[in-house]
């Protein structure tokens, strides 16, 4: 009888019980690891980590692409910066250049702690409509 990886089950239910906005915070934090695992990989000269980190940083911005309401104005913004961040992520992968790799984390961190901010807020809303 196989045991499970009590990790492995808490990651699997916080997936499967969070919300849209905290998915897509998940999204956000996990391309900033792998961002950060692929400028490890080329500071290390490690090609096959690097590459493989870095198509996973750009499968979590192609995921966030196809999941925007494009119901909004602000959409139409946010998809032309996520198409750019995955563009350079790309170059990143042809060049190994870590200052654009920077400038990619800088922008999805900022995404990451506005979208924050906004799940926060959501939460609040929610609370003090179940106390009514």
């Amino acid at each position: 009888m196989a045991m499970n990886n009590p990790y492995q089950s808490y990651q699997s239910n916080a997936v499967t019980t969070a919300s849209p906005g905290e998915l897509t915070l998940m999204l956000y934090n996990g391309c900033i690891k792998f961002i950060k695992l692929a400028k490890k990989a080329i500071e290390e000269k490690n090609i096959s980590e690097k590459n493989t980190n870095l198509i996973k940083a750009q499968n979590i911005i192609h995921e966030l692409m196809v999941t925007i309401n494009m119901d909004y104005e602000i959409s139409k913004n946010m998809l032309a910066m996520y198409d750019y961040m995955k563009n350079r992520l790309v170059e990143v992968n042809i060049s190994n250049d870590l200052e654009i790799l920077e400038e990619v984390q800088g922008y999805v961190e900022e995404f990451r702690d506005t979208w924050k901010q906004v799940v926060q807020v959501n939460r609040q809303k929610q609370h003090k409509g179940g106390q009514a």
